[in-house]
């Protein structure tokens, strides 16, 4: 049996919106949403994955692993389905719940993420993990890495305050779950599916995001045949932290869209 993973819950509303975070964070990369949907109506949850905060990790750390242990909250959740966010890393796992279990999902939110990685053994995608797990091997922390990290990843025009807890949550992940992610995230591939997503579907880009490029997720919008894009200004790559009240209102704005499906 899936072991359930450690979540914050807030809110009692009738709809359950799951927020499923990127490899840099935990439950707490969601702190603003989960407020301001609690407010607005909604149970919020955001998980941790495994092996982040006080989840178990999973072995083998795969996609697979991932979606069944999402898949475990949701049932646990009681609540028939879910409206899903997933930011990065955690878009993955959401595209890859849909894939296996699609009836779990009422609505579904993909935040500065991609349909693949490419292929695990390629340049760009070692340079990629080596960029991020050299530091560790020469001895440096994880909360010294975020400080390296997380400037890079954020736009022009982000809020201090999100790059604040952007850095905090980074600096929490223990350094074996972020080798063990960062190798996971590579081996991604769910194009294939993206025309089968049924559900409506909102993709949000961040203006000067480099992992997940606007064009990039434009483009993946238009292989998802309900689907809607938007572009947040001024940002990078942790929109919901860096924009929080843009973010949270066409967050807010989609969920109360009425579910009418193609």
């Amino acid at each position: 049996m899936t072991p359930i993973p450690s979540f914050n819950v807030l809110g009692g509303g009738a709809t359950t919106v799951l927020m499923l975070h990127g490899v840099g964070g935990g439950h707490l990369a969601f702190a603003p949403q989960v407020e301001t949907l609690a407010a607005s109506g909604y149970r919020a949850v955001a998980w941790d994955m495994p092996g982040y905060g006080r989840s178990a990790p999973i072995e083998p750390y795969t996609f697979k692993g991932l979606a069944q242990s999402c898949i475990a909250l949701i049932e646990a959740l009681k609540c028939g389905h879910v409206a899903l966010v997933g930011h990065s890393m955690g878009g993955m796992v959401a595209q890859e719940v849909v894939a296996r279990r699609p009836e779990l999902v009422s609505k579904l939110v993909l935040c500065g993420t991609s349909p693949a990685f490419g292929k695990p053994d390629g340049d760009w995608q070692r340079g990629f993990i080596a960029e991020r797990t050299a530091p560790l091997d020469a001895g440096t922390t994880m909360a010294e890495l975020a400080e390296i990290m997380v400037p890079r990843m954020v736009g022009p025009g982000s809020l201090p305050e999100g790059v604040r807890l952007a850095t905090h949550c980074m600096g929490l992940v223990p350094a074996s779950t972020y080798r063990r992610a960062l190798e996971c995230m590579v081996t991604f591939d769910r194009r294939a599916n993206l025309g089968n997503i049924r559900v409506p579907t909102l993709l949000l880009a961040g203006e000067h995001d480099r992992n997940a490029p606007p064009a990039m997720m434009k483009k993946m919008a238009q292989s998802i045949p309900n689907s809607t894009y938007l572009e947040i200004r001024g940002v990078g790559h942790l929109q919901n932290l860096e924009a929080p009240d843009d973010f949270d209102g066409m967050l807010l704005n989609f969920l109360a869209l009425p579910r009418v499906l193609h």
